[in-house]
């Protein structure tokens, strides 16, 4: 609880935080926002494709032109100011950075800035948990062997459920389910970026003001960001995931005790502690007031009479048993809220949700009927979207994980609503994304053919 006063000892002692960021697009422009008014970091560089848009960001969010103005990250360090370029290897390798926030959203290119911050002994902050969702228990590991902290990043979903659940354990509670809150009715799996703005409730002129990128936001829609961050979640805590895909049950944050017990007690759970999406829509359509769209939640069990009495005293809202109750928070604010990670890492140690283990994946799965010769676009596209399976399930079928399936191509047909296995496509085997996914699976896979 003080990280904050942390901070401010690190500015008084003029020994700040040392930051580089990789990506400044949407999720970076936010925490952009919120750097000149922290104590104690220095953003000392940004590496993006694009330095001109880097640069727009920046501007966009307030930055005073003379911050940005560095011309290499030596001069960056003497003058308190941040270099901005394209050179990825360059910020990694600088010996004054601390942290390495990744946040490109390209998982492929993730894993490679990943890899290379663990080389060079930097803590690394990911954002781009589509990379975590396939790779993430190797990447923990080699950063554990590096010496280093690796951590999911707070204000996104994953990590505040994270802390939800650390909460409960702590505080002594059993974990019967946790989850995110979604907006979801089953049609959605066959969005695509052309018809994702009408769905998601927002108008092309408000996209365009924010900046917002159709395929991104359409991930969201169509199930596979949902399905990524369940699995970054399962895989750090260890909570399980439903046999065949998320349920997206409909439920006001009222109702969620009462859905999310196990179906032998009236609940759509297969079992106690697992984790699950709750939809904002009722199956017709309808929008469900005091909804959880934007928010996290986990609820625990009170396994003692004393327990649920004390429920009862405090007027926590419970299930009509008086046993399971739900602690919520209704909105998470992305980017805006990383420093909390940044801090963490640095100062403490300590990751903001990390995976433990392999528990769950996410399959690319077909839009459409496919046909060789074809071009998977990978998540929020026109071909894919990304099914949650346990990662038995995964490793019994040979599925394809929805982060490599970018610009891949198909070879041999595939059905609408089929999941794909590495035998559907033809996958660059060179990438460093590909061989840490494959030694993954070699490293762990053995416990989970088991459980097949």
């Amino acid at each position: 609880m003080n990280l904050f006063t942390k901070l401010q000892q690190r500015a008084a002692e003029g020994r700040p935080v040392r930051i580089g960021l990789i990506g400044a697009g949407k999720f970076g422009s936010m925490y952009l926002a919120q750097i000149p008014r922290t104590p104690g970091v220095h953003l000392v560089g940004i590496a993006d494709l694009s330095p001109a848009a880097a640069q727009t960001n920046l501007a966009r969010v307030g930055w005073e032109a003379q911050r940005t103005q560095a011309g290499s990250l030596d001069e960056a360090l003497k003058t308190g100011a941040t270099h901005v370029g394209e050179d990825w290897r360059a910020l990694v390798r600088h010996p004054a950075i601390d942290v390495i926030v990744e946040c490109t959203g390209n998982p492929i290119a993730a894993v490679d800035h990943c890899l290379e911050a663990f080389a060079q002994k930097k803590h690394v902050v990911n954002v781009t948990v589509e990379a975590d969702a396939f790779c993430g228990p190797l990447l923990a590991r080699k950063a554990a062997d590096a010496g280093v902290v690796y951590s999911l990043a707070f204000g996104d979903q994953p990590a505040l459920i994270c802390d939800l659940v650390d909460w409960a354990r702590t505080c002594g509670f059993p974990v019967v389910a946790a989850g995110r809150g979604h907006k979801w009715l089953p049609h959605f799996s066959e969005s695509t970026p052309e018809t994702v703005w009408g769905n998601y409730g927002l108008t092309p002129e408000q996209a365009s003001r924010g900046g917002l990128n159709p395929k991104m936001f359409n991930s969201f829609l169509d199930g596979s960001k949902p399905s990524i961050e369940s699995t970054a979640v399962s895989n750090a805590t260890g909570l399980t995931v439903p046999s065949n895909g998320l349920l997206y049950p409909p439920a006001s944050v009222e109702d969620i005790p009462f859905v999310t017990r196990p179906k032998s007690e009236g609940g759509v759970l297969e079992r106690k502690g697992m984790v699950e999406v709750i939809s904002s829509l009722e199956a017709d359509g309808r929008k469900i007031p005091y909804d959880i769209r934007m928010g996290v939640w986990v609820t625990v069990e009170a396994e003692t009479d004393y327990i649920k009495n004390c429920f009862e005293e405090y007027n926590a809202h419970t299930d009509p048993s008086g046993r399971y109750f739900t602690l919520y928070k209704r909105w998470h604010l992305i980017g805006l809220e990383v420093g909390v990670s940044v801090a963490s890492v640095a100062l403490r140690g300590e990751p903001t949700g990390v995976a433990t283990g392999w528990n769950a994946d996410v399959v690319a799965t077909a839009k459409r009927d496919l046909a060789p010769g074809e071009m998977l676009d990978g998540e929020g596209g026109y071909t894919v979207w990304g099914k949650l399976l346990p990662a038995a399930t995964s490793v019994a079928m040979g599925g394809l994980p929805l982060g490599l399936a970018h610009n891949v191509k198909v070879v041999r047909p595939v059905k609408k609503g089929q999941s794909l296995s590495w035998a559907d496509v033809a996958i660059d085997t060179t990438t460093h994304a590909y061989r840490t996914r494959r030694a993954m699976e070699d490293l762990f896979a053995q416990p989970q053919r088991r459980a097949a």
